[in-house]
């Protein structure tokens, strides 16, 4: 793998001289990515950095995955107008059981150096973490935009917040990182790396930046704090509907950086129907992750309820002998609430307003209503929005 490919769909990168004379030398070198976890899924956020360490090991450079379940109780401030809840380490530890499992379906894991942060933090004293925050001045720490802003509008910026990009650049002291990945809001964090790598003589990292990639909002980066994301642990139904309802102006970035388009490619691509192209990309992303035959199923289905308005084979079934509702507080309202996709009743009333919830092809607008099943029925299904599709059974 040559240099360009290498440094391909990068946003910044420092220290290009020095990385170029380490990749022309013999042994292979340490790359770092970390992850916080925070939640207890990977998003395709993360996919962007994950392609990128991908291409340095097959390229035979060590890639390291650093969990960060000692950073993730604190909080990462970068691109936050206010200070993250505190997480327990039992919190953590949950959230990072299966962040292996999902990183893997990226990286080789016979090739992937695993280390957590609390390694070295559980260790370490206070006296160690006084002796570290002498390395960085407030001035500089205000130098990062989003603390500039805080301090600017008199929000408040807490001392542990200012302690975590020196707690991130730590890690690659410890890990003698030759190459820190990230995306591009990490960049002030994974300088604050090189600063500390130069204090204790060693070979300060290159940095690499990834695009952020935009949410299914539309407007902010992919994130699991804003819930606008597809989840390496998303259901091949979701990954393909989700897929299928970014806007089409952002979906052009999701061939380049997480299917790694080439340029020509996306440009052939532009020239196809957008609802074909976004069909492709679904297809594709859904591949990745459950295999072409998965992907195909996923297709079919998605045609034969979108474009031609018929109804799924494959819903969930709710049997209302079994929920928790007692047989006067079964409205659809309620029903609809207990169903697992919508955070609020607000959501689910904007909807009955909208005219987009139908009881077997019936458009209702009274959330209070209750559904009622004809003689020998099988059941009724119940339409909510364009995407859910819920069987409800006596």
């Amino acid at each position: 793998m040559n240099l360009e490919e290498l440094l391909g769909n990068t946003d910044v990168v420092i220290g290009e001289e020095d990385l170029v004379e380490k990749l022309e030398g013999s042994r292979p070198l340490k790359v770092k990515f970390g992850v916080d976890p925070t939640r207890p899924d990977l998003t395709f956020g993360h996919l962007v950095v994950f392609n990128k360490l991908k291409q340095f090991q097959d390229a035979g450079h060590e890639a390291i995955l650093l969990i960060g379940d000692y950073t993730a109780r604190i909080g990462d401030p970068s691109g936050r107008s206010e200070l993250r809840p505190e997480l327990t380490e039992d919190e953590v530890n949950e959230n990072a059981k299966t962040y292996l499992d999902q990183a893997f379906r990226v990286l080789d894991p016979d090739k992937t150096v695993v280390r957590r942060n609390s390694e070295w933090f559980g260790e370490m004293t206070f006296a160690d973490a006084l002796k570290l925050s002498r390395k960085m001045t407030v001035a500089r720490m205000l130098e990062r935009d989003d603390f500039e802003k805080r301090f600017r509008g008199n929000q408040p910026i807490s001392m542990v917040e200012f302690m975590y990009p020196l707690i991130q650049g730590y890690d690659s002291i410890v890990l003698e990182a030759d190459v820190e990945l990230g995306g591009s809001d990490q960049l002030f964090n994974m300088l604050v790396g090189r600063t500390l790598q130069k204090d204790q003589g060693l070979s300060p990292q290159a940095v690499l930046t990834m695009p952020l990639l935009v949410g299914l909002d539309g407007g902010r980066k992919m994130s699991k704090s804003y819930d606008n994301y597809i989840a390496f642990n998303d259901s091949s139904k979701d990954v393909f509907g989700k897929t299928m309802s970014i806007s089409d102006d952002a979906m052009w970035s999701y061939f380049q950086l997480l299917l790694l388009k080439s340029e020509d490619e996306i440009k052939n691509l532009q020239g196809c129907h957008p609802m074909d192209a976004k069909k492709q990309l679904a297809s594709e992303l859904t591949a990745m992750f459950f295999g072409s035959e998965v992907a195909e199923k996923e297709l079919a289905s998605f045609s034969q309820v979108f474009s031609k308005g018929e109804t799924p084979d494959e819903m969930p079934i709710l049997k209302l002998s079994e929920i928790a509702l007692q047989p006067d507080e079964r409205s659809l309202l309620n029903i609809l609430g207990i169903s697992g996709h919508f955070e609020s009743k607000g959501q689910i009333r904007r909807l009955f307003k909208q005219g987009a919830i139908k009881l077997d092809g019936q458009r209702i607008d009274d959330c209070d209503q209750t559904p009622s099943f004809p003689a020998d029925s099988d059941g009724v299904v119940l339409k909510a929005g364009k995407k859910i599709f819920i069987k409800i059974l006596p």
